[in-house]
C-alpha cells in the first residue's frame, strides 16, 4: 500500500512539475512577444469573430438611398438575419439551407440582378471588408466615388403564384383563381397592414405623365405632335415623376403607331399584363414607389439570391427599433 502511495505521490509531483514549467515557459514567451504583434492578433481574432457572425447569423447594413422611405432612412444602419433564408458557405458562393422562405411585406436584402461583378476575388474581398467593418468600409464604387448598387433593400410585394401589375404607381394583385384585380389598399383591409408606400405623384399628375409620354412616342416616329399634347413638349422632367408609367405611356403610343411590332407590343402588354411571380421567386419593391429602382424594372428576383430579413435599425439611436 505504501508503495502505490509513493508512486502515485511521484507521479503527482511529475504532472505538476510539468504544468509549472510550461506556464512558465508561456509567461516568458508572452514576454518576449512584440506589443504590437500581441495587438495584431487580437484584432485578427476579434476580426474573425466580426465576420464569423456577420457573415452566418446577422449583417450589418447601411441603407444607401430613399427607396424605403419612410420604413427606412438614407444612412440608417441595420442588421440583417441571415439565418432565415439560408446564409452563404463563403461570401457569394454557396447557399445554405434555410428556415423559412420569403414572405408577402417582408423587407428583405438581395443582390441586385443589374450589378455588374468586378470578379469572384472582388467580391470576396468587398464582401468581407464590409461585414468586418460592419459596413463603414466598402471598395466597391462607381466613377464618382459611389457605392455601388450590389446589394438592394426592398419590401417582398410579390411572392410564388401571385401575379401583380401597376396602374398609375398604384400596386394591383390578381391571385390564383380570381378573375378581378384587387388593388393593394382594398387587400390591406384584409390583412394586418405592417406600412403605408410612400406615394410622391398625386394622382392628378398622371394625365401629364402620360401626355410626356405620348409626346415622346410621336416626336420619335416622326409624326407632328396634336395640338393638345404640345404643351408637354421641351417638358422631359415630367417623365422622372414616375418614369415606369411615362414608359409605359410611350410604348401604349408606339404600339398604336407600329401596329405589327413585337417588341412594343410585348412592351405594351406588359404594362397591362403584369407579371407571373413563379414559386422560388419574389417581386421586390420599394416603399417609396415613385423614388425606387426595383422588380418594375429589372423583374422578379429568385430567393436564392435573397441574403437575409431586415430585422433591426441601430443607428442613429432615435431609430432604434424593429422593422416592420
Amino acid at each position: 500500500m505504501a508503495t502505490w502511495n509513493n508512486r502515485v505521490q511521484t507521479v503527482t509531483e511529475q504532472f505538476l512539475t510539468w504544468r509549472n514549467k510550461k506556464k512558465a515557459i508561456k509567461i516568458e514567451k508572452q514576454k518576449a512577444k512584440n506589443p504590437i504583434v500581441d495587438w495584431i492578433e487580437a484584432f485578427l481574432w476579434a476580426a474573425a469573430v466580426v465576420l464569423l457572425i456577420n457573415q452566418y447569423f446577422f449583417q450589418a447594413y447601411q441603407i444607401p438611398s430613399g427607396s424605403m422611405e419612410r420604413t427606412l432612412l438614407i444612412r440608417d444602419r441595420i442588421f440583417v438575419n441571415k439565418m432565415i433564408y439560408g446564409p452563404e458557405l463563403i461570401p457569394g458562393r454557396l447557399k445554405l439551407p434555410g428556415f423559412s422562405h420569403p414572405k408577402r411585406d417582408e423587407v428583405i436584402i438581395f443582390e441586385s440582378p443589374t450589378y455588374i461583378s468586378k470578379g469572384p476575388v472582388f467580391d470576396i474581398v468587398q464582401r468581407v471588408l464590409y461585414m468586418v467593418t460592419l459596413s463603414i468600409v466598402d471598395i466597391d464604387r462607381d466613377e464618382s466615388g459611389n457605392p455601388k448598387p450590389h446589394f438592394l433593400i426592398k419590401r417582398a410585394i410579390g411572392v410564388g403564384k401571385d401575379r401583380l401589375r401597376v396602374v398609375d404607381g398604384n400596386l394591383e394583385y390578381r391571385f390564383p383563381g380570381e378573375k378581378e384585380w384587387i388593388p393593394e389598399k382594398s387587400l390591406r383591409k384584409y390583412e394586418s397592414p405592417v406600412y403605408v408606400p410612400r406615394r410622391l405623384v398625386e394622382p392628378a399628375g398622371y394625365a401629364g405623365i402620360q401626355g410626356s409620354g405620348f409626346v415622346d412616342a410621336y416626336i420619335d416616329a416622326g409624326i407632328p405632335v396634336p395640338e393638345d399634347l404640345k404643351r408637354y413638349i421641351g417638358n422631359s422632367r415630367i417623365k422622372y415623376d414616375d418614369l415606369y408609367a411615362w414608359s409605359g405611356y410611350r410604348y401604349q403610343a408606339l404600339y398604336q403607331i407600329h401596329p405589327y411590332s413585337s417588341r412594343y407590343g410585348s412592351e405594351w402588354r406588359k404594362n397591362e399584363t403584369g407579371w407571373y411571380i413563379p414559386e422560388g421567386w419574389i417581386f421586390p419593391m420599394g416603399d417609396n414607389r415613385d423614388n425606387s429602382r426595383d422588380a418594375r424594372y429589372f423583374g422578379p428576383v429568385r430567393e436564392r439570391y435573397v441574403l437575409g430579413k431586415a430585422m433591426f435599425k441601430y443607428w442613429p439611436l432615435n431609430r432604434m427599433g424593429i422593422i416592420r
